[in-house]
């Protein structure tokens, strides 16, 4: 039964601390009503609970593994009543930006349940309840939305100190319920590092989950007092159009997962970036309103769609490292919404528009897809050469003039060459002797006219024994029909013929 309610439990986790890691962004209009903040800063004062919550994403997951999920919900959440209390109480700038940096733990609990969840469900299912699990985003659009309309009727103070009353309840709920019981990871969290990190994949992720959740959370932060300040919108229509792009990327984060559990997943990061760019590039001519909108729900659906297919790529490549993996792509992927806003805001300064800044996210994501593309590509030659590799069947590839280019590990086996040995020699280094030279005219003649031949021959190992191959000869052509190359691939079937 307990294990049954992680996922719905730990999914409420996330949106407690989504919620309340947004706490400054989402009240921010009225926070500055009451407190004084420089407009060079306000990104600033946005900006830092992200740090936190990203740096922490990397020891919560690793040590969601060791100690498991229950454990680290649990304190994260105690740790949190302390900023949410002290911000409830801020009276200047420096207040905010103490308390706003400790915010961050509760953005730090996401790489908890992607590290303990797929635990409990096979790998056929992990981008699916991954993409469940990342609903928790929102959190922050639960708090762009309410807490808005909450600080109109009670002021903002005492609308943060509403949040500490959330932080109990789910401390009790997990003290109960969460799981005590759950499989322990315990290798040491440097040995995990140094299994990883200087895997290209790792790094790859990293930067697609810094663009795609990175936009999530910049846009998260960066629309509310945006569309106040550039559309003249009221602040609570604005907290709630905001909502909306914060809802889009939520909802498309399990399909982006539940696609990838069915379809290629590199295939379906290759559309995200291709929409992305689109977007990001409609978006630097700052359009009317109604164009506006469109981009950045077009920024909302690819955004939510890239995060679900990620998290399932991560436990498809790092299936025992996934703690110290998930760790380290979220703390990129939280680092991304670092950035962005102060970038936006030294642009505007120096520009007064943010055009250049829409600009170079789409250059971004368009070099982000030329990445996608290549590692898609780079997966399937790696794919062909592993078959090539690991094949009990001896494999030899030749030129249009019978020149060995390539042989298999498993040529080696069966015949005693190596393959410095036999490059760019004729097949007939391995010739026993045995068939006339007729026998090889008709060889020739039937690949060059029906692009194949297959039967038994003699040929002689490194050695001098001679064995009895079972040999395919298949040519390789291009789109003219023309012969390109010859692949031969053989089995020794000496010992069935004396059978």
């Amino acid at each position: 039964m307990i294990k049954k309610m992680q996922l719905p439990l730990q999914t409420l986790n996330l949106i407690t601390g989504f919620m309340v890691w947004v706490i400054i962004s989402s009240l921010l209009p009225f926070i500055r009503e009451d407190i004084a903040i420089p407009a060079e800063k306000l990104a600033m004062v946005t900006a830092l609970p992200v740090v936190l919550g990203s740096i922490l994403r990397i020891p919560l997951g690793y040590y969601a593994n060791v100690l498991g999920a229950r454990v680290i919900f649990l304190a994260s959440f105690v740790l949190l009543l302390f900023p949410v209390y002290y911000i409830s109480e801020a009276g200047t700038y420096g207040d905010l930006i103490i308390g706003g940096l400790f915010l961050g733990i509760g953005g730090a609990v996401f790489s908890v349940g992607v590290t303990s969840l797929p635990k409990y469900y096979p790998k056929e299912k992990h981008g699916f309840v991954n993409g469940i699990y990342g609903i928790g985003n929102l959190g922050t659009a639960l708090s762009t939305f309410m807490a808005p309309i909450a600080a109109t009727q009670l002021g903002w103070s005492l609308t943060i100190k509403l949040y500490l009353g959330l932080l109990m309840i789910f401390i009790v709920l997990n003290f109960f319920f969460g799981d005590r019981h759950e499989t322990k990871v315990k290798t040491p969290i440097m040995d995990q590092i140094k299994g990883v990190i200087k895997n290209e994949k790792l790094w790859l992720f990293s930067l697609f989950y810094f663009i795609t959740f990175g936009s999530f959370v910049a846009f998260t932060i960066y629309l509310p007092n945006f569309l106040v300040t550039n559309f003249d919108l009221e602040k609570v229509d604005a907290g709630l159009r905001t909502a909306g792009f914060i809802a889009l990327a939520t909802f498309m984060r399990p399909v982006g997962g539940w696609l990838g559990d069915k379809f290629q997943p590199l295939l379906l990061l290759i559309a995200t970036f291709v929409i992305y760019t689109g977007a990001a590039v409609l978006l630097a001519f700052v359009p009317s309103m109604g164009l506006y909108t469109v981009g950045c729900l077009a920024i909302a659906f690819s955004a939510g769609l890239g995060n679900g297919v990620i998290f399932k790529l991560v436990p498809m490549y790092f299936n025992k490292q996934a703690g110290i993996v998930n760790g380290i792509v979220s703390m990129m992927g939280g680092l991304g919404g670092f950035f962005p806003p102060i970038m936006l805001s030294l642009i505007y300064s120096l520009t007064g528009q943010y055009s250049i800044g829409f600009m170079l996210l789409s250059e971004v994501a368009l070099a982000s897809l030329v990445l996608v593309i290549w590692l898609y590509y780079h997966g399937k030659l790696a794919l062909t050469s592993e078959v090539f590799n690991s094949t009990g069947q001896g494999i030899l590839v030749t030129d249009i003039a019978g020149n060995i280019k390539s042989v298999n590990p498993a040529f080696t086996k069966l015949t005693g060459f190596t393959e410095q040995e036999v490059l760019g020699k004729k097949p007939n280094v391995l010739k026993s002797g045995k068939q006339e030279k007729a026998f090889y005219q008709d060889l020739w003649s039937n690949l060059k006219e029906k692009g194949m031949w297959q039967g038994e021959i003699w040929n002689k190992r490194k050695n001098g024994e001679d064995y009895l191959q079972w040999l395919n000869i298949s040519a390789i052509k291009d789109e003219t029909g023309e012969h390109l190359r010859y692949v031969g691939t053989f089995t020794d079937i000496t010992e069935e013929r004396k059978a």
